[in-house]
């Protein structure tokens, strides 16, 4: 399968994706409502709903 049909895309390229860290990109996933699925040690993050998730949520977490 060809990297454009690929429906999810791993942490570290979700990571790459917003410009943060790999341990950041891992805190997103075990928040309520991110675009994500665990398959014992896998996560998988849709990535067509990455971006959504993004800007209905921009500026809406801080640490």
């Amino acid at each position: 399968m060809i990297d454009d049909e690929r429906i999810s895309i791993t942490v570290d390229e979700a990571a790459k994706m917003l410009g943060v860290g790999r341990n950041m990109m891992l805190e997103f996933v075990k928040m309520q409502g991110f675009p994500a699925i665990r398959l014992k040690r896998k996560i998988l993050i849709d990535k067509e709903a990455l971006p959504k998730w993004f800007a209905n949520n921009y500026g809406r977490y801080t640490y």
